[in-house]
Formats: structure tokens, sequence, C-alpha cells
């Protein structure tokens, strides 16, 4: 049995209103997009609200049911894709590759490398920004002539929400 931990859980992991997540994803989404003279279609705003509606990660396909089911749009796969490429270009969310899903980025406008705790209990994935990782990711892959064109760093255990409860 996991003894429990003292440490205060991310917001990520703790019960919250995620409509504040959302306003400001979309508050930043929006003035990144002006900033940039980049066009946020109505489609790239609602797609980047789903992914913002918990801080589990969210795959296309979730995503097309929803617009599907609930908003009642006729939207295909392709177009899901096309508006989560430009979010992702656009440094407004993040790609999971182990689970090709997609979460909301925490530092959008700053340029970064990704670093996440995924829970394997709720899912819940943890963005951190620790250049000092990414810098020795750059540093070990220089020495054997490697050159870094991208890094995302997924890690699984269990978040501290998590290890209490079990």
């Amino acid at each position: 049995m996991l003894k429990p931990i003292s440490v205060k859980a991310p917001l990520a992991c703790r019960p919250h209103d995620h409509s504040h997540c959302v306003s400001n994803a979309l508050a930043e989404a929006e003035a990144i997009c002006a900033r940039q003279g980049l066009r946020l279609t109505a489609l790239r705003k609602r797609v980047l609200e789903l992914v913002w509606q918990s801080h589990r990660p969210l795959g296309a396909y979730d995503i097309l049911g929803v617009l599907t089911e609930e908003d009642g749009r006729r939207a295909a796969p392709p177009t899901v894709y096309r508006a989560l490429d430009f979010l992702l270009e656009n440094g407004l969310v993040h790609r999971i590759a182990s689970l090709n899903a997609f979460v909301g980025c925490n530092h959008p406008g700053d340029a970064h490398q990704g670093q996440f705790l995924i829970c394997r209990n709720c899912q819940t994935a943890i963005e951190l920004e620790q250049s000092s990782i990414s810098q020795a990711i750059v540093d070990s892959a220089k020495s054997v002539g490697f050159s870094v064109e991208g890094q995302t760093v997924e890690i699984v255990g269990l978040c501290a929400t998590c290890q209490v409860a079990a």
C-alpha cells in the first residue's frame, strides 16, 4: 500500500471549476492569434475548449464525438485533425504520443518542450516546464552526435490524489 503524501496536489489533480481553465485558455489563444495575425475559427476555438474541459488527454475521435453528438456538427475526422494541427503548430495544445491524445498547453506563447506526468489511474496529465530536463536531453544527445529537433517527455505514475485514494 502506498503511503499518503503530504504534497499539495497540483490544480490538475484537484477538483476545481474547469470553466476558469477554459476561459483562460481561450483568452490566451485569442490574444496569441491576434498578435500573430492568425484566424481562430469557431471550430478551432471549440476544439480548444473541448481539450481544456478537463486535464485529461482527449483523442481526436473523442472530440469528433462531442462535436457530432452534443454540438450537432457534421465534422469529419480530417476537419478535427486540421484544427488540432493548427492548435499544435501555434503552441496552444500538446500531443501525448503514448495516448494519441491532446492536452491544453499551460504556457502558450512560450517556446518550450513538453514534459508530462500522466496518472495511470485517473488519466490526468500534469505539464511540467523544466528547462533543466530539456537541456539535459539536448546535452546528452549532442554528446553522441545527435541533433534534437523536438522532445516530449512522458512519465507515467500515480498523481497525489490517486496515491491518497489508494
